[in-house]
């Protein structure tokens, strides 16, 4: 399995850095409220000094919308809506354990982070700008299609795993109860976001390590070192967060 990005996005947004951190060994039992509530007050203290759509995270992610003739205002990147409605309400809802933890990991870096179920991923995923005939499964069990040219992870089977980039995840891939191997998916837009994305993935690691005992496999991928290829199923997998491949 490898995950990239599709060069015409790279050549767009040159400053598109993505994590990727491949894990096997969750469960749905796994308490991670105190995990969560510690990102959640970096986030909630962060607000305090101004609305989430100040942040340059978010600001990177607004214009990127906009160049793709979208109403920033209208669909929000996941990290933009979970920051939003956790100024509002207070709090975030709770989903999964792990989709919290991922969650709550987002909204306290302000950079959108997607959980998918691997074993509901067909062979390969690229973040591509689709052609208009993949196949996109909402949360209400509705088969949709996205637009030509909209971005949105599609695997070889053609299935589209998200709807406007990182504004909708799809209901295929979303992680439940009997999820054990995942693949999770970190993208920042803004200017010098290597280092953030960087100390991201590593506090993915380290949580899934600590919390699932999870084996994982980490990479960071930016234009020099676009593409993240999975381990074979009896390699060891490390828990370093390394460069991508080419």
């Amino acid at each position: 399995m490898q995950f990239e990005h599709a060069p015409q996005l790279r050549d767009a947004y040159p400053d598109l850095v993505a994590g990727v951190v491949l894990a096997d060994g969750i469960t749905a039992t796994t308490d991670v409220s105190a995990r969560t509530a510690g990102y959640l007050a970096a986030a909630q203290g962060r607000l305090v000094g101004g609305a989430e759509s100040g942040f340059p995270e978010i600001q990177a992610w607004r214009r990127a919308y906009a160049a793709m003739g979208l109403r920033p205002t209208r669909y929000r990147c996941a990290a933009e809506a979970l920051l939003r409605r956790l100024r509002l309400d207070g709090e975030l809802p709770r989903v999964h354990p792990l989709v919290d933890l991922c969650n709550a990991i987002s909204a306290a870096y302000a950079i959108p982070v997607a959980v998918l179920d691997l074993d509901r991923v067909d062979g390969d995923l690229v973040v591509r700008p689709a052609h208009g005939d993949e196949a996109y499964l909402s949360f209400a069990g509705d088969t949709e299609h996205p637009e030509p040219g909209e971005v949105t992870f599609v695997d070889s089977a053609g299935r589209a795993h998200a709807r406007r980039w990182t504004n909708r995840q799809s209901g295929w891939s979303a992680v439940r109860a009997g999820t054990s191997s995942v693949l999770i998916v970190a993208e920042a837009l803004h200017p010098g976001g290597e280092p953030a994305v960087t100390r991201l993935v590593a506090a993915l690691v380290t949580e899934l390590t600590d919390g699932w005992s999870a084996s994982t496999a980490a990479a960071v991928l930016t234009t020099a070192a676009p593409r993240f290829r999975a381990p074979a199923a009896d390699d060891d997998r490390g828990q370093a967060v390394s460069p991508g491949t080419r």
